[in-house]
């Protein structure tokens, strides 16, 4: 699990004369965070056991912000910053509503903090930064080309993530940086899509925004105060108008009731979801995890209803041990 030899051309990266902030202590928020995750996690086989991306210090204490995905279910955390000190960190928090993660170093950190700012404040067409960690080299100029609601297969709904290209080649956990030099949000996906009359590749992030009323309670018990949202492994993708069931968790609910790959979603509680975001807002909608969903299921021409006792996702992750 090592870091990638590369770097962006001299001509992508920013320079220093054309931002109004201290860039190089803006970068030296950036640390680059190696993951370890048991062999027997329950998201181990999706996103694998040697997980390598970015963080961003965010508080004067050291605690790091960095995309949840590679943190669930860590056994083991280490961090590299700018300055190039190694030290162990702990999987404080991922929460799966936003799709953050916060990781505490175990031992000063001496990274400066990175400022939050407003992503609802970001406009369409404005200049941006996006970084991870290793300085200029892994930093590119770019610019917000979209601001939209996102839904992941994963049920997992953003009411409007942050779109900007070009994209960074390791966006797990990359920090999007605005004119003021203040973090707007946290690096999540790759994304290609049509842009007027040209295809655009980019990168999709997670609002800064959605982080401070939860963030608090995150540092203090790992997870947020609200009710669990009720999951039900099941992992489904629009095609044209249809909604389709492209994957199931193993053992998950779905999996459990019958549910099969390539079902057509018709109905939640005899309602019929109008996207994806509508389906798993539907779903989210019936009470927390636990509550009985409905569903309605069109398969080989056939109607299906079935009913899905839902349940907590945390319930089949590891939970992060302090050693």
């Amino acid at each position: 699990m090592s870091e990638p030899d590369w770097a962006f051309p001299s001509e992508l990266r920013p320079r220093p004369e054309d931002w109004g902030f201290d860039l190089e202590r803006a970068l030296g928020a950036l640390v680059l965070l190696r993951v370890e995750v048991p062999e027997d996690a329950f998201t181990a086989q999706i996103l694998g056991t040697e997980r390598l991306g970015n963080g961003i210090a965010i508080g004067d204490d050291g605690l790091i912000l960095t995309i949840g995905y590679l943190v669930t279910e860590a056994s083991a955390v280490w961090i590299t910053t700018a300055q190039g000190a190694v030290l162990a960190g702990h999987p404080l928090a991922y929460d799966q509503a936003t799709g953050l993660g916060l990781v505490m170093p175990l031992g000063r950190l001496g990274a400066p903090a990175l400022a939050r700012g407003s992503a609802a404040r970001a406009q369409v067409g404005d200049d941006v930064l996006v970084a991870g960690h290793g300085g200029r080299a892994h930093a590119v100029k770019a610019r917000l080309f979209d601001k939209r609601e996102f839904a992941g297969y994963w049920e997992y709904v953003l009411d409007e993530a942050l779109f900007a290209a070009p994209a960074h080649p390791h966006w797990g956990g990359t920090a999007l940086i605005g004119r003021d030099g203040k973090l707007l949000g946290v690096g999540s996906l790759l994304v290609e899509e049509k842009h007027g009359e040209r295809g655009i590749q980019g990168n999709m992030f997670v609002p800064i925004d959605i982080l401070e009323p939860i963030l608090e309670d995150l540092v203090k018990r790992g997870r947020t105060r609200r009710a669990a949202r009720p999951w039900l492994g099941m992992y489904t993708t629009e095609m044209g108008a249809k909604l389709i069931v492209a994957g199931l968790a193993a053992g998950g609910p779905a999996d459990r009731a019958g549910v099969k790959l390539g079902d057509v979603v018709v109905a939640v509680a005899g309602e019929r979801p109008q996207g994806l975001a509508d389906l798993f807002r539907r779903i989210w909608a019936l009470g927390p995890a636990g509550s009985e969903v409905a569903l309605t299921l069109a398969r080989s021409g056939k109607r299906q209803d079935v009913r899905l006792s839902s349940v907590d996702r945390s319930d089949f992750l590891k939970k992060p041990q302090l050693h």
